[in-house]
């Protein structure tokens, strides 16, 4: 490794399968990944996220105490990473904290969004600078605080005469909508579920986490009736700026979809591929007929899933940002740490066309070691 100063960014998505890590070099025209790392988090970790999602008892203990074991792994993971690539703490300016969200409810009376992982732990047991907190202050000034991706979509994509789509399919999937035409206006929001009820479905009837290349999906039918009482959610009528996430689409809602159905766990799957499909293509098409759509997060590693996009998208070209020299696992990761790096630079880290807040603002907080 050289020995120029990184950014660290950090991601734990709603899959909560574990710790995205991203070393960034933005000493360039453009910003460099320099290395990515992965820990993948112990099944208990997992279930107690999990388990955070839908109201249940004593949340409050529940959650903060997980706050607190979150921000011990996160500093774990970074020490094993710095390890690895023989990198000291002063290689490091700042680490960019996404952290794990629990709740995220922009459409409340009283909206309000968080995430743990606690930054100021993080901080202290590594001995490097935190930003975090990024979502909070785009909230305050109205927006929906996501997604925030696209800020760094707009620095890190060169300008282009056609229009361009990056499309994250992650738990809850979401769009960055950059226009050929500059008289547009760049957007971008959440469409939908990604993998989260591909996954929670898939782990009500199999061992594993995840339906392998969407194999088991692919075996069944998409059931038409299904995916029409699914696609009629009131997320899917609303116009961008738009958010949700898994305290919206979590299994309860689909069981309750489910009641009038009676169909083999592997129709339904199909029909969940169907509507993750279906709610991307339909919102890329409500924005352009042709252009380039560049596919990251888990989703794309899902050829099934990416076979019904293809179908669903004649007239624009698909391909995976790795395509671009971007690594598709490690984009998200790459934000956060673009975000803290804009933190320091004073860059604004939201786009009020794409979150609804009143004003372009610098996000995050800064916790010191």
């Amino acid at each position: 490794m050289s020995q120029a100063k990184f950014y660290i960014g950090l991601m734990s998505g709603t899959s909560a399968d574990g710790i995205d890590l991203a070393l960034v070099d933005f000493n360039h025209e453009s910003p460099r990944l320099a290395a990515k790392y992965y820990q993948a988090y112990r099944q208990d970790i997992r279930e107690q996220i999990m388990a955070l999602y839908v109201p249940g008892s004593n949340e409050i203990d529940r959650a903060f105490a997980l706050d607190v074991s979150l921000g011990q792994m996160f500093a774990d993971t970074i020490s094993a990473f710095l390890t690895r690539e023989k990198l000291n703490p002063k290689d490091i300016i700042a680490i960019g904290n996404h952290g794990q969200t629990i709740r995220h409810r922009p459409g409340l009376k009283d909206p309000f969004t968080l995430q743990i992982g606690c930054s100021q732990i993080l901080a202290t047991l590594t001995g490097i600078r935190v930003i975090g907190q990024f979502r909070r202050k785009d909230m305050a000034l109205g927006g929906q605080g996501a997604p925030l991706v696209p800020a760094f979509h707009q620095a890190l994509f060169p300008d282009s005469t056609q229009d361009i789509f990056v499309v994250n399919i992650g738990g809850i999937a979401n769009i960055t909508y950059l226009p050929g035409n500059k008289d547009k206006t760049l957007l971008g929001f959440d469409t939908g579920p990604g993998n989260a009820l591909l996954d929670s479905w898939y782990q009500q009837h199999h061992q594993g986490r995840y339906d392998d290349d969407g194999r088991w999906g692919a075996s069944g039918q998409v059931n038409e009736k299904l995916l029409t009482a699914l696609l009629d959610d009131d997320h899917f009528q609303k116009t961008a700026p738009k958010s949700t996430g898994r305290e919206h689409f979590h299994q309860n809602w689909l069981a309750q979809k489910l009641t009038s159905f009676a169909l083999s766990a592997s129709d339904v799957q199909a029909s969940l591929t169907a509507l993750t499909a279906d709610s991307i293509a339909n919102d890329i098409k409500a924005l352009s007929q042709s252009g380039t759509v560049y596919l990251c997060g888990g989703g794309c590693q899902n050829s099934y899933l990416t076979r019904l996009l293809s179908a669903r998208l004649t007239g624009f070209s698909l391909a995976q940002s790795d395509t671009l020299n971007i690594d598709s696992d490690a984009l998200e990761a790459m934000a956060f740490a673009w975000l803290a790096f804009a933190f320091d630079k004073k860059i604004p880290g939201n786009v009020p066309a794409v979150t609804g807040a009143c004003r372009a603002c610098v996000l995050g907080q800064v916790f010191e070691p």
